[in-house]
């Protein structure tokens, strides 16, 4: 009774904050470059971080360049600040650090998305913004919303007893939908709307024999089935929760269960290597699956949305 309660007063206040947003009672603040919103109705696990990867790489095949705008979710700083690739987690966060360290742009984190886009535009110049899980960031105008959906999100229910951050009627905002982790499109309301479909898989490669998997991740069942779909079947399982910071009782205790199992070494995510940080090496031989996703008809999906912020500029 006390978590549909509290589900319901979640809702309200969201409910709430949005409709003064809906009627122009609060305003969002505009970035002279536009800004490119990837984001989800869920609390993690639904592929932002790789979707933001493909978006920058298809980005980058047009000449187009951008920088990354991201709260810095677990940090221990504060304040809008440049990530450094070569920093830590506690810094900047482990998602900020991850897209900092592969996709080789600027990515500035800061509570306010606004004053780290301002940041970025005086240091890089009013460049393309990827605005990182900002769907319910709405204090920052956006060019372009994009909405990932997974197939849990269709049958979940909002915080605190399920995971969803909004009702799925929120996606009436979005620009694009982006069916992933074997969403279908039947199951959610987008009339009228741009679906987009992206594969989602792993590179999987130098796997050690008779693995231990570990992983700190939003939803770890989803990593052990795509292993198990490559054929990669680990002899035991550490879980952790998400953004998990690895200490040194963890890497003792991992070392033992490798032990114990008589494994060849260990996989993992490559979130949880940013996290890792200087214990990586201490858990050789280790395999860092990374996770990639493929953009169905992305030539023509970059077009629109490029088309679709042009006319939205224009009429500004």
């Amino acid at each position: 009774m006390r978590i549909h309660f509290a589900s319901g007063v979640y809702g309200a206040v969201v409910g709430a904050r949005n409709g003064l947003y809906d009627r122009g009672w609060l305003r969002a603040r505009r970035l002279q470059g536009p800004v490119v919103s990837v984001g989800n109705v869920s609390a993690g696990g639904s592929g932002k971080t790789p979707f933001v990867i493909l978006l920058s790489e298809l980005l980058r095949a047009r000449g187009i360049k951008f920088d990354v705008l991201s709260r810095g979710y677990g940090r221990k700083t504060r304040g809008v600040r440049e990530v450094d690739p070569g920093g830590m987690p506690r810094e900047f966060g482990d998602e900020p650090l991850l897209l900092a360290r592969r996709l080789q742009a600027p990515v500035v984190v800061g509570e306010d998305r606004y004053e780290a886009g301002r940041f970025a535009e005086e240091k890089f110049g009013p460049q393309m913004h990827l605005l990182d899980d900002g769907f319910q960031h709405r204090g920052l105008a956006r060019d372009f919303d994009i909405v990932l959906v997974t197939a849990e999100d269709a049958r979940d229910r909002r915080l605190p007893s399920g995971r969803l951050r909004e009702p799925l009627s929120a996606l009436r905002r979005a620009d694009a939908v982006v069916l992933s982790g074997g969403a279908e499109a039947s199951s959610f309301d987008l009339a009228d709307k741009t679906v987009w479909r992206v594969r989602r898989g792993i590179v999987a490669k130098n796997i050690p024999q008779r693995p231990v998997v570990f992983c700190g991740i939003a939803r770890p069942k989803n990593f052990l089935l795509q292993l198990r779909t490559a054929g990669i079947d680990p002899v035991a399982e550490a879980i952790f929760r998400d953004h998990h910071a690895y200490t040194e009782k963890d890497i003792r205790d991992l070392i033992e269960l490798r032990r114990r199992s008589e494994a060849g070494g260990f996989v993992t995510t490559e979130k949880d290597a940013v996290n890792l940080g200087g214990f990586l090496d201490a858990l050789a031989p280790l395999a860092v699956v990374p996770v990639k996703m493929e953009l169905a008809e992305a030539y023509n999906a970059i077009d629109t949305m490029l088309r679709v912020i042009e006319e939205r500029r224009r009429g500004t």
